[in-house]
């Protein structure tokens, strides 16, 4: 056998189904001749609305099977009392369709409503909560100025009233050494002093903590007493005299193993 492959799916070589040629012989009127307006994805696979048409259809055609002759006048009024009739009732199922899709569109449209409600609400809670961050933002550095200014304030007002005469004063070196709180060993900096600056160059590098050869030689330069333990045993303290009589000092001992026993 010889196989062939293809770029395309079956599903996109799929045309509409066939509909062959066909003959109606004279004096017959086939009833699927009535279905011909229906077309495939136009109608067909037939729901529940082309069944009921179907059904109204076979209804009318029965119903026209029995209409009077226009053979007399009797018969002409007959006739078209049942013609009136049936159009009022034509004309009542037509009103029931128009309402029926009106409905299916009025849900449609509240549908469609209550969706740009909805998104009309969360974009305006997006932008009340955008706003609100803001605010919050803006607020918070606002504080953060203000305990700024505060506390420049505060010092500004400390050094003031230390200095209330407006004398001028000679540096304590023997004062500020003895103090630890001063600015010999603690600079603020405020004042252009940063402690921590350069502070890796404190940090202890050594060959014998940082690499693994190095633990290993210092691991091999240890004693023997510090890598092996021993532990020796206690040794079984004499309990009784050499008479055959507990010592006073073991009395309890012996006791708690007589309970035990």
């Amino acid at each position: 056998t010889l196989g062939t492959q293809t770029n395309y799916r079956d599903g996109e070589a799929q045309t509409d189904p066939y509909s062959p040629e066909y003959i109606v012989s004279s004096g017959s009127v086939p009833e699927l001749l009535t279905l011909a307006t229906l077309t495939w994805g136009r109608g067909l696979p037939a729901g529940l609305a082309e069944v009921e048409m179907i059904e109204r259809a076979r209804e009318k055609r029965a119903w026209e099977a029995t209409l009077p002759a226009m053979d007399s006048a009797s018969q002409i009024a007959k006739r078209r009392k049942m013609m009136e009739e049936m159009e009022r009732k034509e004309w009542a199922f037509r009103e029931q369709e128009i309402e029926k899709l009106q409905k299916v569109r009025l849900e449609v449209f509240k549908k469609l409503l209550r969706r740009r409600v909805k998104n009309q609400n969360e974009l305006d809670a997006k932008r009340l909560g955008d706003h609100w961050q803001n605010h919050q933002k803006a607020k918070e550095e606002k504080i953060k100025k203000i305990q700024h200014d505060s506390a420049l304030v505060l010092r500004k007002l400390i050094a003031k009233r230390k200095n209330m005469t407006g004398k001028l004063e000679r540096r304590d070196i023997i004062k500020e050494y003895t103090d630890f709180a001063s600015q010999t060993y603690a600079p603020l900096s405020r004042i252009g002093y940063f402690p921590d600056n350069r502070s890796e160059c404190y940090v202890v590098k050594n060959f014998y903590l940082n690499t693994f050869a190095g633990l290993c030689e210092l691991e091999a330069s240890l004693p023997d007493s510090v890598t092996l333990v021993k532990i020796e045993a206690p040794k079984p303290q004499c309990t009784t005299t050499k008479t055959g009589y507990v010592k006073r000092s073991a009395r309890l001992e012996v006791e708690l193993a007589q309970v035990h026993q």
